[in-house]
C-alpha cells in the first residue's frame, strides 16, 4: 500500500514508524522541515519531500498520483483540508485522512458530507484522547478501557492487586465466581513477560492483564482483578488547553471538577466556558496550591497540559500528596514506559490513541477498529469475517481451526446486537465482527489476509 503522510511532527513521526515497518506499505512523508526529514530517513525506510504540503507541485514529488491514501496530519487545520481537496481534485487519491483540531470545523457535520470537503474521514487528536482519560476515570483501577462492537464490548487491561479474589488463582476460577456472566482474559504480561493465558494459568499479584467483557459487566470483572475500587468523584485537572478543558467538559456534571491553568486569560477563558468545574488560576506542580485544594482527597489527578515536563513533575507530586490515581500527558513512548514503572499510574500517549484511529483506515481486509497497546507493541483489532463455508479462511471456521500467528487471540464475536465471548468451538459467520488481541504487532500482515475479502483457504 502506498501512503503520504503529511507532516512530520509527533503524530506523523509515530504513524511513519509504524507503518513503515509493515513489509507491505511504502510509506512517503513530507514535511516542510527538511532536518526533521533528514533525522526520519537516518531511522526508518521511507521517502521524504521537503515543501509545503498543500502545494500540488510538492504532492506530486510525493507519489500522491499513485497513493493509496493520504494522511494530513500537519499543524494547521487549513493546510490538511487544503491537500485532501487537492490530491482528490488532481489524483483522485482512494482514502484521505486529515488531522481537525477545531471545534468550528469539526462541529460542522455538512462541512465533511460526501458532496463537500473531499475528506473521507477526520481526526483529532485532542478529541481521541479525552475520549480515552474519560472512560479511565469511568473505570477506576483500569490501565486501559477500549470499546469494541460498536460499543457493545470492552477490552480492559488492569494490574492485578494483591488483594484481589483471583490473585493466586487458575484463570478458570473467573468463570466459576461469575457463572452468570461472560468474560474471557485475551493476554497475561508479567514482568514485563507475555505469558498465554490458558485455563490453569495462574494469575498473580502485578501481572498486566487484559480481557474482553460486555460494557455492562467490565466493573464486576475488574473486581475479580483488584481490590475494589471507589468510584471516581473528585477529579483535578491540571491544564486549561484543548484536552482539558474538553475533559472538563465531559465530567464537570457527574463529577466534582478542578481545573488548574496557570495562564490568566486562558483561565478566565475557560471559567467563562465552562458551568460547574471550579477553575483555578495556578501552578499544577506549587506544593502549596495542591495541599489548599485538598489534593490527598483527589481519586483522580490528569496532568494533560502542553508540556510533558510539568505533567510528570505535577502528577509525581499528586501522587506523593496522596492523590488516589495519576495520571501525564507524555509526548515521548520512552518517557511513558518508565513513568508507568515509577510513581505515575496511567502514562498516556496522544501519538499512541491516535494511532490505532488512523491504522483502522490504512489496514487491509475488512477492519473497522483498531487500537495500539504496551506502546505500540501489541494491538486489538476488529475485523469483519467475509466469505463462503469452505472457502473462506474464516467463515465456517469454529476459532481453535482459525489459523491464526503466534500471541493473536481472538476474544469475541459481534453478531448484530449480539455479543459472544469466543470459545475454541465458536464458528464464525459471514458478517461477523471478529474481536482480536495480537500480542506481536509484527504479525499483523498475517491476521489482515485472514479477513480480506477474497481470501481464500
Amino acid at each position: 500500500m502506498k501512503i503520504v503522510i503529511l507532516g512530520a511532527g509527533q503524530v506523523g513521526r509515530t504513524a511513519a514508524y509504524h507503518l513503515s515497518r509493515e513489509e507491505a506499505n511504502d510509506v512517503t512523508v513530507v514535511d516542510s522541515n527538511e532536518e526533521v526529514l533528514r533525522d526520519l530517513q537516518g531511522r526508518l525506510d521511507i521517502r521524504t519531500v521537503a515543501g509545503n504540503a498543500a502545494f500540488p507541485t510538492v504532492l506530486d514529488s510525493a507519489g500522491a498520483a499513485g497513493a493509496d491514501v493520504l494522511i494530513a496530519l500537519t499543524n494547521s487545520d487549513e493546510v490538511n483540508m487544503l491537500a485532501c481537496e487537492v490530491a482528490y481534485t488532481l489524483y483522485r487519491t482512494p482514502t484521505k485522512i486529515a488531522r481537525i483540531r477545531s471545534a468550528e470545523y469539526t462541529g460542522n457535520p455538512k462541512l465533511f458530507s460526501a458532496e463537500a470537503l473531499s475528506v473521507d474521514v477526520w481526526i483529532s487528536p485532542e478529541q481521541l484522547v479525552t475520549e480515552y482519560i474519560e472512560r479511565l476515570i469511568r473505570y477506576p483501577g483500569a490501565l486501559h478501557v477500549l470499546p469494541f462492537g460498536g460499543g457493545q464490548a470492552r477490552l480492559v487491561g488492569v494490574r492485578v492487586g494483591a488483594g484481589a479474589p483471583l490473585a493466586g488463582q487458575p484463570i478458570r476460577r473467573l468463570r466459576e465466581r461469575l457463572p452468570d456472566l461472560d468474560a474471557r482474559i485475551v493476554a497475561l504480561y508479567r514482568d514485563g513477560r507475555r505469558i498465554d493465558p490458558e485455563a490453569d494459568t495462574v494469575i498473580e499479584a502485578d501481572d498486566e492483564v487484559f480481557f474482553i467483557a460486555a460494557r455492562d459487566s467490565v466493573r464486576r470483572v475488574l473486581g475479580e482483578l483488584r481490590a475494589e475500587d471507589n468510584p471516581a468523584r473528585r477529579v483535578v485537572i491540571a491544564g486549561g488547553g484543548s484536552i482539558g478543558l474538553r475533559l472538563a467538559r465531559a465530567l464537570e456534571r457527574t463529577h466534582h471538577v478542578k481545573l488548574i491553568e496557570r495562564d490568566a486569560k486562558r483561565a478566565r477563558h475557560v471559567s467563562e466556558v465552562l458551568e460547574e468545574a471550579i477553575v483555578l488560576h495556578g501552578d499544577a506542580a506549587d506544593e502549596e496550591l495542591l495541599i489548599e485544594e485538598n489534593i490527598d482527597g483527589a481519586d483522580v489527578f490528569a496532568a494533560v497540559t502542553n508540556s510533558e515536563e510539568a505533567n510528570i513533575l505535577s502528577a509525581m507530586l499528586a501522587k506523593r500528596l496522596g492523590a488516589n490515581k495519576v495520571m501525564a500527558l507524555i509526548n515521548k513512548p520512552s518517557y511513558a514506559e518508565l513513568m508507568e514503572s515509577g510513581s505515575i499510574d496511567v502514562a498516556i500517549s496522544p501519538q499512541t490513541v491516535t494511532l490505532g484511529s488512523l491504522l483502522a483506515h490504512v489496514r487491509r481486509g475488512d477492519v473497522v477498529r483498531v487500537h495500539s497497546l504496551r506502546h505500540g507493541t501489541a494491538e486489538a483489532m476488529e475485523a469483519i469475517a467475509h466469505g463462503e463455508a469452505g472457502r473462506s479462511r474464516t467463515v465456517g471456521l469454529a476459532v481453535d481451526a482459525i489459523p491464526m500467528p503466534d500471541g493473536a487471540r481472538i476474544g469475541a464475536i459481534t453478531r448484530g446486537s449480539e455479543l459472544i465471548l469466543a470459545h475454541h468451538d465458536t464458528v464464525v459467520q459471514d458478517g461477523d465482527h471478529v474481536i482480536i488481541f495480537l500480542a506481536d504487532r509484527r504479525h499483523v500482515d498475517q491476521v489482515e489476509r485472514l479477513f480480506m475479502a477474497n481470501g481464500t483457504r
